[in-house]
């Protein structure tokens, strides 16, 4: 993939639709200028007005295949699930994730908390996608972001489905206008693709492509945030969740922006296997299975971080790395405490290397192995992106002198990486599992954002 590179300036928030002129120049080299996408997969941004203030810029998103796919999505755990998410499960579990053809989004209203009424909104939506792609049964996934509590203004939406549709095209344009399409408090639309081989069909290239949206109300499982990832390759119906769920645990589940979970996240995996080859087998011991489940991990990732650095008011893209646990579980858990903490977080944005917090995060941490966290065992440190020394601020449970110059250097930049170390340096006895999450600082802008949401 490509970016438009440029430099910082001040960030600009809209609360509906996301506007060219808005993006800051630093977020800018996040933009693809390019792209490879899956054969089959044509996609729409339209402006529907969903907010009457929107008169110009897209706010309904159209991802369809030309073929039925199989496909799998994993939801928010609120109790509090949007429309869309009850509906789209509701239609997933039907068709056993088969023969799935499209995906419809709107931005500006989540149609969350909306009874009895936002539920038949989003079956007509999801209904009306159908009609167009001469579905007779419902077969399309529906997600909405935006103001909770708030009835879509379903006929301006159900009138330009048709104009959505006949609008669908392939090109990086295409898909750049629907990635934007989606957003909402976002600064810049997110959007990559990639190719891919698989060890069964070695001839053929596959295409995987993604767009996600979110910058507040971030964190697991899931958050204000919404997904959606197509590809070519063939994939069996009954591999399909447990790859995307492999991915999604440690992607769009492993970053955290302000610690709330939302009403309506989604993110969703079709796979139309428009390029043919072999269908990956739904046994993860076969070469396929482990190839591709590699393949949308790392992709997954890269989608997810971008969330990351778009979060409201953020200043820093960190990466926290706990190593040495004797479980995953563990591991992750505590690296979820640390992106979690307001205290790490100000600290952060504070340019202050102040590692109490983060051991205090660490000595907190609910639900981890007995024995996990000793502290004779546990070292901190800083690992600065331009591959410099490390800087080391707590070895096995023992304070260093810290260089506070250097320290201060180092939280200059915008990416940071924290290193949890609970072996004392070395693999551990009771194992050596490592798990990374990914978060952003808390400013003075993130509250300036969400206090002005809805005025």
């Amino acid at each position: 993939m490509s970016y438009a590179g440029a430099s910082w300036r001040s960030q600009i928030r809209l609360y509906n639709v996301l506007q060219d002129t808005t993006i800051p120049e630093a977020k800018r080299k996040y933009i693809p200028s390019s792209g490879t996408y899956p054969k089959g997969f044509r996609v729409s941004g339209t402006n529907v007005g969903v907010k009457p203030s929107n008169t110009k810029f897209p706010d309904l998103a159209l991802i369809s295949s030309d073929e039925p796919c199989n496909a799998a999505a994993v939801f928010t755990t609120n109790k509090f699930q949007a429309a869309p998410v009850q509906v789209s499960k509701a239609m997933l579990t039907k068709r056993q994730g088969k023969d799935v053809q499209s995906v419809v989004i709107n931005s500006g209203c989540a149609n969350a908390v909306t009874g009895k009424g936002g539920l038949e909104d989003a079956r007509n939506m999801g209904g009306k996608v159908d009609e167009c792609t001469g579905r007779t049964e419902p077969s399309t996934i529906v997600m909405s972001t935006g103001v909770i509590g708030q009835r879509l203004p379903i006929t301006k939406i159900l009138n330009k489905i048709p104009t959505a549709h006949s609008n669908l095209a392939n090109t990086h344009t295409d898909w750049l206008t629907t990635a934007r399409a989606i957003c909402t408090t976002d600064t810049f639309p997110k959007l990559i693709s990639q190719t891919f081989t698989l060890p069964s069909s070695p001839g053929i290239t596959y295409s995987l492509a993604g767009m996600t949206k979110g910058a507040g109300m971030i964190h697991p499982n899931m958050a204000t945030l919404l997904g959606v990832l197509c590809t070519d390759a063939p994939i069996d119906a009954a591999a399909m969740k447990g790859l995307l769920l492999h991915a999604v645990s440690r992607s769009f589940n492993s970053i955290s922006i302000d610690g709330d979970t939302s009403t309506n996240d989604t993110v969703a995996l079709l796979a139309n296997g428009a390029a043919g080859g072999n269908p990956v087998p739904a046994s993860p011991s076969s070469p396929d299975y482990i190839a591709i489940q590699n393949v949308l991990t790392s992709f997954a990732q890269s989608l997810s971080q971008l969330v990351v650095r778009d979060g409201e008011g953020a200043t820093k893209f960190v990466t926290v790395r706990v190593q040495n646990s004797p479980c995953y579980n563990s591991a992750r858990r505590i690296a979820s405490t640390i992106a979690r903490s307001p205290l790490v977080k100000t600290a952060l944005y504070g340019r202050d290397a102040n590692w109490g917090r983060i051991l205090c995060a660490i000595g907190y941490t609910e639900g981890v192995t007995e024995g996990t966290v000793v502290p004779e065992r546990t070292s901190v440190s800083f690992k600065p992106v331009d591959n410099s020394p490390i800087l080391k601020l707590l070895v096995n449970g023992e304070p260093e002198a810290v260089d506070e110059e250097r320290a201060s250097a180092i939280l200059q930049n915008e990416d940071l990486e924290i290193v949890v170390d609970l072996g004392g340096g070395e693999k551990s006895e009771l194992g050596g599992e490592e798990a990374v999450y990914w978060f952003c600082d808390f400013s003075h802008e993130y509250v300036t954002i969400n206090g002005d949401y809805r005025t």
